[in-house]
Formats: structure tokens, C-alpha cells, sequence
């Protein structure tokens, strides 16, 4: 199996070697398409494709990874994947992996994450794909080879043929495999494993502060299982239409335009 293997925090993350390692040791056919330099928060971004000219890259390699093709895009990991699906770094993948992430991407965070834009980005084109997280540890050494490793085994089911792409995102405790209580599906969270808790400008400049949650989440959801220890698995749907009906009778019901029935 081909697959492209990118994240949010650059091509240089230790999050992403170790995602690298553990697909490649599983045999599959792995390339590495990454952007220069930390885009977190950016979503399924890709800037002004049409209108930014050429898009530069630069080919590195890993030691450690000696066949496994390193790839690092001056854009974010969304255009990364546009860049590998369409061909542009040879074959096309048949699946994406994006991650692993330092904190987990629980709840409203799943939003704004890079590294799951990346995959429901990948899901657009009708590719299948994986986000993998580990939950923060305040002291920054992570161990990444946990998540990594459930990622790794989780392609076998995000490329089962369905109805569409199936998009799976996993956050893992920081912790050995071993210490793992188990793997739970979960809802997503209200909130994430941090939020906003300020924005202030009275120094002339726009500050905002971030917090981790103090409540107590939901039992199902990915957070509470995170928190309590488990690999907390949640399948996501992409681009899609909401059940609620109504809003054009609504509108046309108050609107001044459009033709006289």
C-alpha cells in the first residue's frame, strides 16, 4: 500500500518519524510530504493555489529511514496533500496518514487541527486517511510511538471500500503501548483538550489565552476516554449537508427579491 504521510508541524517533527517508522515497518510504501515549517492550527487551508505561482520543495533525507522519501512543501499540509494526490510526487497514494501531533485533537479542536484537515482534505479527493494525536505533555518529550503505531494498524480499516472514504481520527495517551488501557470509539468532545479562555487588546496588541479544561467531559467522548488512559477513536465525516430543513422558506418568506411566483 502507498502511503503519503504529512502533519502540521513540519517536515523535521518527531511526530512525523515516528508515524514514518511505524508505517514503514509495517511494510507499506511510504513517502513523506510535510510542510517547511509549523502550520498548526491550519485547518484544511491551502492559500491562494491559483494565484501563488510555484510552490517550492526540497528533498531531505532520514538516517534512521533510508527508503522512505522526505519531501518538505513551503505550504500548508492540506496543499501537501492536493500536491501528492494529484500526482505531483509520482504514483498517488492510495491512503493518508497525517500526524502525530504533540496534544491531542479532541472535540471543537478537530476544527482547526492541521493534521486533521489534512485527512478530511484527503477524503474531498476520495482518498481514505488517518489523523493521529498524543495527548500534551507539559515537559514536550512525547511519546509519539504509541499513536504511531495505532495509526499504522488503523489503515487496514480506513481503506475498507465504503460508501465514501472513511477519515478516522485517533488520539492517544501519552504513554507506552503497554500502559494503554485499551481502544474506545468516541464522540467528539464540546470542547477540546484546550480552549480560549481570553482575548484581551489594552496594550494596543491582540493577546489571546490558552487553557486546558477544568470540567468534566462527557464519559463516551474522546476526551473523557483520553484523560481516563484509552486510545480514543473517532470517525469523521467530511464536507456534508445538515439534517435541519427549513432555511430557504425562511428566507424567501422575508426576502424582497428573486421572481414574483
Amino acid at each position: 500500500m502507498r502511503v503519503l504521510i504529512t502533519n502540521d508541524d513540519g517536515w523535521q517533527s518527531e511526530g512525523i518519524r515516528a508515524l514514518a517508522g511505524a508505517i514503514a515497518g509495517h511494510g507499506h510504501d511510504a513517502i513523506v510530504v510535510a510542510p517547511t515549517s509549523d502550520r498548526s492550527g491550519a485547518s484544511a487551508s491551502v492559500g491562494p493555489l491559483h494565484r501563488a505561482g510555484a510552490i517550492p520543495f526540497e528533498e531531505h533525507t532520514w538516517p534512521e529511514l533510508p527508503d522512505v522519501r522526505v519531501l518538505a512543501i513551503d505550504a500548508p499540509p492540506a496543499t501537501a496533500v492536493y500536491a501528492s494526490l494529484l500526482g505531483g510526487f509520482g504514483e498517488p497514494p492510495d491512503v493518508v496518514a497525517s500526524g502525530v501531533n504533540p496534544g491531542g485533537n479532541t472535540g471543537h479542536l478537530v476544527l482547526h487541527s492541521g493534521t486533521v484537515g489534512a485527512a478530511l482534505s484527503a477524503a474531498a479527493l476520495g482518498v481514505p486517511a488517518v489523523a493521529a494525536s498524543v495527548s500534551w505533555n507539559p515537559d514536550g518529550r512525547h511519546r509519539f510511538e504509541t499513536a504511531a503505531e495505532l495509526a499504522a494498524v488503523a489503515l487496514d480499516w480506513v481503506t475498507v471500500p465504503d460508501d465514501e472514504p472513511r477519515v478516522l481520527n485517533i488520539n492517544a495517551p501519552d504513554r507506552p503501548a503497554r500502559e494503554v488501557r485499551g481502544v474506545r470509539e468516541a464522540s467528539l468532545a464540546p470542547y477540546g483538550e484546550f480552549w480560549v479562555a481570553d482575548a484581551d487588546t489594552s496594550t494596543g496588541d491582540l493577546k489571546i489565552e490558552f487553557k486546558g479544561h477544568d470540567h468534566e467531559p462527557r464519559p463516551e467522548s474522546d476526551l473523557a476516554l483520553l484523560r481516563a488512559g484509552f486510545a480514543a477513536v473517532t470517525p469523521l465525516s467530511g464536507i456534508d449537508r445538515a439534517r435541519i430543513a427549513g432555511a430557504a422558506d425562511a428566507i424567501a418568506a422575508r426576502w424582497q427579491g428573486g421572481a414574483t411566483p
